[in-house]
């Protein structure tokens, strides 16, 4: 009896190693993709609980006196930095008689809890906030609204603006800090030019507010104004708050207005424009950033203006920016185009002689070349 016991339980253990072979036989056996691994390890520190440390929490306990101020606690959470146990402290100090928390310990709590991403704690911190209209300052919800647009609730940060618009407490009333973290949140969230057109009418009606509420724009504001109407690919509108800034708003433009005027003009084609702004920026001592520059000397040669595009180009050199591998292969395309293709292996040859290009982008642009125009009978010349 036990032995056909024994018999049946093996055929049984057999059937089974068959089964979970032919099930396993639909997956794949490689090993997990390095977005799978990134998207595991993200999803397993979400739900992951950070550890009290509590023997540092006792200790901190220890440093304050028994009938502690707000000042002596903010110092001691300022001085912790572990943010799990500066929200247990804020926790605990909730619960103790005589005590009542006020705007500096919201404050450095929600700091301490931002800074380490602990976004849903930091939440319930603000929503206990929220909960006693009579706390509260400017500084303290400014912090929360740049912590939330950090967190990508955007929504919530907006509701938190909308607060202190509202608020009776004049000094709770939104600075143009307030407008300008906003503002920044808002052109984060562009990633095409649709999103930025959708988002840049969000900004002109938060401009319009801030502007109808007495708030003069700074020169933050007003970049980020002509950034988000270059994004969105609304350029006149950008030149139009270029021309209004020293007239109207007192504010004399830096290098960063030029900067997005002349990579937005560019984007366009307009050459002739970028390179009248290119011009000015430089009588006033600004230089272009390696983007812009890039944008400069690319939508030259696009445009057939090779010779204005490799002067460009040296003097891009000259101020120390970077040349990137698109604007190196465009220059040397739109030489090839106009059938100078010797023009074009001699400028690279150029390039690699002074240091310009390494090794590995100067065989990339050879390939190019000799795939694409067919520029040299002994190749083995241009190589190391």
């Amino acid at each position: 009896m036990w032995e056909k016991k024994g018999a049946i339980a093996r055929k049984l253990k057999d059937t089974d190693l068959l089964a979970h072979s032919k099930f396993s036989a639909f997956y794949s056996t490689k090993a997990p993709s390095r977005s799978f691994r990134k998207r595991n390890n993200k999803r397993a520190k979400a739900n992951s609980k950070p550890i009290l440390d509590e023997a540092r929490f006792q200790q901190a306990i220890s440093q304050l006196p028994s009938r502690f101020i707000n000042e002596e606690l903010c110092k001691i959470v300022t001085l912790e930095d572990d943010p799990l146990v500066c929200l247990e402290l804020f926790n605990w100090a909730s619960q103790q008689h005589r005590f009542r928390h006020d705007a500096s310990t919201y404050h450095v709590t929600i700091k301490k809890l931002g800074i380490a991403k602990m976004y849903q704690e930091m939440d319930d911190v603000v929503n206990q906030l929220l909960a006693v209209p009579q706390i509260g300052n400017e500084a303290l919800y400014n912090s929360i609204i740049y912590y939330f647009t950090e967190a990508r609730k955007l929504t919530r940060a907006v509701n938190i603006f909308k607060r202190m618009k509202s608020s009776r407490n004049l000094d709770c009333r939104p600075s143009i800090k307030t407008y300008n973290i906003l503002l920044t949140a808002m052109l984060g969230r562009g990633r095409n030019s649709y999103i930025n057109h959708m988002y840049m009418e969000t900004m002109r009606c938060l401009f319009k507010q801030m502007v109808d509420d007495g708030i003069e724009p700074d020169i933050f504001s007003l970049n980020s104004m002509m950034k988000g109407y270059v994004l969105s690919l609304h350029i006149n509108d950008a030149l139009r708050v270029f021309h209004q800034m020293g007239v109207v708003y007192k504010c004399l433009p830096n290098s960063f207005s030029y900067d997005y005027l002349v990579h937005g003009l560019c984007a366009q084609g307009r050459t002739n424009n970028a390179i009248e702004l290119f011009d000015e920026m430089k009588e006033k001592g600004f230089v272009l950033s390696n983007k812009s520059f890039n944008s400069l000397v690319n939508a030259l040669a696009l445009g057939g203006e090779v010779k204005e595009a490799v002067n460009y180009l040296w003097e891009m050199i000259d101020k120390h920016r970077s040349v990137d591998i698109i604007t190196y292969k465009t220059v040397l395309d739109e030489i090839c185009r106009q059938g100078r293709v010797g023009e074009a292996t001699s400028l690279l040859k150029e390039w690699q002689e002074k240091d310009l290009v390494d090794g590995i982008t100067y065989r990339e642009l050879l390939h190019v070349l000799e795939d694409d125009f067919g520029n040299s009978n002994d190749r083995e010349r241009f190589r190391y």
